[in-house]
């Protein structure tokens, strides 16, 4: 039995006979897998005999057939289908430039280059330039010509400034320029205005660079001019300030990068070049472009990346700076209070999160089967780990028992948000494109069996606190006002009521049970791993083929396996500092009346840290793998139960900080309950956009529970 895809059609002209001596090894091979065997980046799925009876038609259509540039690529993919491994989306090696799409060439074209253009310049992206850039800029230039022109001196530079530049934003209409130059204050080209017929201005599918310019007349040396000098002292820094801002705005806000393009090179290049050399449409020797750009935003640039680090994320790590030092430095609460310390030190935990998340992809991708499954055993829960232990040592040191609480509440919201906010964000957007989509009901079967003794574990010694233990209220009164010592009889009303492990058992009387589970669970996770990665990996329909090599100098890694260690090892220091201060300053958060401690523990402290891999499931959605996008979901709640609780237990009986592995009735049942909904949702294998909104649904209804929920106790 044999399932075959590929992404484009293979050449027909490369068939070729085979030397007769393999001829005989294949001579039961079928004529379709004769014909697809020699070429290359093509992945062929071919299931043994003895499994053709019990493999379904279902089964068959969900078979994946992935392609991929390098081997590295390939094993990154291969590990996504892995059980216990980080499920990442981004590349970890280059990707071949001439193979991209014309919409991600566009992204990292230069603005030197003059490129056809066809449409309407007036767009949202231009409007928003001249509200949010171009007014100020222009001001500025205005502001600086002027001062050029009362030097006198400086009039061949204030000449430049105010009628090339400044005229541009308002007044030029003139055909040639809006070819060349998009309405802006610092978007100048310097080439002859040629007739309409030239090359460069024809309708082409290619960029055509422009030819170099000709000898021209002798002049004076550039750094021999007394105008040169008062340029750089008087009209120089005002301007490098000015664009300096407008760079870090712009490239803040992303899509706006090309404006940060336009900035950048009009700071360092145009604005150190003579006056005469910079024109816009004037007849003369000028043949060479020096700044080309006809929109302000493009909203693709979210798929921009910086070695291989999306930009977002790049934007997002001077967080971590800002986190320490107001955190370190500040401490009397000068210049930023607790809430503000508080927000930026969660805030930045999200760019080491995804950095963490690259640095394991990139070790898993580059090495072999058992030093990946150890990578993501270990870091692969460290930035939730590093948080709970963090804020339970405070805890305990401050004497306060509702960071163990908030720390359960945490624990729990990142189950609900992996079991019901994850799958269903994602079954929604895969949805509205893909109107239905297919995934392995099998190895969903896997995932969904492993929550149900994720969870059966976890919470076995809250049921049993219920089953043998008593309920405890702090006051009871009852319809008189009476309280519970007097004699008085009717009914009581009692407040903040538990249960509690005293008159049958004690609390050290539950240790073994929490212990013997805390041992089971890991060894639960093994047994998992061995069956979907080695016994039955089959479930996952995915085999490795060749693939194709691109390029003659190899396969070129973004980040190698050292530097990805060195990479993790300090995002984890990073991010226990950034915890550190976010426990610090976290109760004035908990302090707030209208809020209750539980929903800021189901979702600021267990969501946050998680958005890269939402983006991550996101993202496999929009591409019709909603496979990927419930795996993601379904690992991280297996690790937080079958790894990251035994760790803290185990953490608390060397170290005692008051971790006790029992739970709210709130949080049982809410778990429960998701479980059991998320196995009926995934029992067909099919999935639309319904399904989704009803897993979202349900998660904001638990979350308006913990909202509106009272404070646990000692909060």
């Amino acid at each position: 039995e044999m399932s075959l895809s590929s992404t484009g059609s293979p050449d027909t002209t490369s068939r070729r006979r085979r030397p007769a001596e393999h001829a005989q090894g294949e001579r039961h091979d079928s004529p379709v897998k004769r014909y697809l065997q020699p070429f290359l980046g093509y992945f062929l799925i071919v299931g043994p005999s003895h499994h053709a009876c019990e493999d379904s038609w279902e089964e068959s259509q969900n078979k994946k057939t992935i392609r991929a540039e390098n081997e590295v690529e390939a094993n990154k993919l291969v590990n996504n289908y892995r059980f216990g491994f980080r499920k990442w989306k981004s590349h970890v090696t280059e990707r071949p430039f001439e193979g991209r799409s014309d919409v991600v060439k566009e992204l990292y074209s230069e603005l030197n280059v003059i490129k056809p253009h066809s449409g309407h310049f007036i767009t949202c992206g231009n409007l928003a330039y001249v509200l949010l850039f171009g007014w100020w800029v222009s001001l500025a230039y205005f502001l600086v010509g002027t001062l050029m022109f009362i030097t006198v001196t400086g009039v061949p530079y204030g000449s430049m400034i105010v009628k090339d530049i400044f005229l541009v934003v308002f007044l030029q209409m003139g055909n040639t320029l809006r070819r060349c130059c998009e309405r802006a204050p610092d978007c100048e080209c310097s080439m002859e205005a040629e007739e309409d017929n030239s090359p460069f201005l024809l309708p082409s599918p290619t960029e055509v660079p422009v030819p170099e310019m000709p000898d021209r007349p002798l002049r004076t040396p550039y750094w021999r001019r007394f105008a040169t000098y008062v340029w750089l002292l008087l009209g120089y820094p005002p301007l490098v300030v000015v664009h300096s801002l407008a760079c870090f705005i712009s490239w803040i806000l992303v899509f706006t990068i090309p404006v940060f393009k336009m900035n950048a090179r009009t700071l360092g290049v145009i604005l150190l070049l003579p006056p005469e050399d910079v024109s816009i449409s004037h007849q003369g020797y000028e043949t060479r472009a020096l700044l080309c750009c006809y929109h302000a935003a493009n909203w693709y640039y979210y798929k921009y990346t910086i070695d291989g680090i999306n930009v977002f994320a790049a934007n997002l790590l001077p967080l971590v700076i800002v986190a320490l030092v107001t955190g370190y430095i500040d401490r009397e609460n000068k210049y930023a209070s607790s809430d503000v310390k508080f927000t930026i030190a969660i805030g930045s935990i999200i760019p080491l999160s995804y950095y963490i998340g690259m640095g394991i992809a990139s070790i898993s991708a580059q090495s072999n089967f058992a030093v990946g499954a150890v990578v993501n055993a270990t870091f692969g829960s460290i930035t939730e780990l590093t948080f709970y232990i963090t804020a339970l040592l405070r805890g305990h040191q401050k004497a306060n028992t509702c960071l163990e609480e908030v720390v359960k509440a945490a624990l729990t919201g990142t189950l609900l948000g992996c079991i019901l906010f994850i799958p269903g964000i994602c079954m929604i957007i895969g949805g509205l494109r893909h109107s239905e989509q297919r995934f392995n009901s099998r190895s969903a079967g896997v995932s969904c069996a492993l929550l149900f003794i994720s969870i059966g574990g976890v919470f076995a010694p809250t049921l049993f606190s219920k089953a043998y233990g008593n309920l405890v209220c702090d006051s009871c009164t009852n319809s008189s006002g009476a309280n519970s010592t007097s004699n008085s009889s009717g009914p009581f009303v009692c407040h903040n009521c538990h249960y509690d492990l005293v008159g049958i058992i004690s609390q050290e009387d539950t240790l073994p049970l929490v212990y013997t589970v805390c041992a089971l669970l890991p060894v639960a996770y093994i047994i998992g791993l061995l069956f979907t990665l080695k016994t039955h990996s089959h479930i996952y329909n995915i085999h490795v083929g060749e693939v194709q090599v691109s390029g003659h100098h190899g396969t070129v890694v973004h980040w190698s396996r050292w530097r990805s260690l060195v990479i993790l090892i300090l995002a984890t220091v990073l991010t226990s500092a950034c915890a550190d201060l976010a426990t610090e300053h976290i109760q004035p958060i908990l302090s707030q009346p209208n809020i209750s401690q539980y929903f800021i523990g189901v979702t600021v402290l267990a969501m946050v840290p998680e958005i890269p891999e939402i983006v991550n499931g996101i993202q496999f959605a929009l591409q019709n793998n909603i496979s990927l996008s419930l795996e993601v979901g379904s690992c991280i709640a297996v690790q937080v139960c079958m790894l990251q609780i035994p760790i803290l237990v185990l953490f608390n009986a060397f170290y005692d900080v008051g971790f006790v592995l029992i739970f709210s009735d709130q949080h049982l049942w809410a778990s429960i309950f998701s479980v059991i909904l998320v196995n009926y949702i995934f029992m067909d294998g099919k999935c639309d956009y319904f399904q989704g909104t009803a897993l979202v649904v349900v998660y904001l209804i638990l979350l308006a529970q913990y909202y509106f929920a009272p404070s646990p106790a000692g909060c």
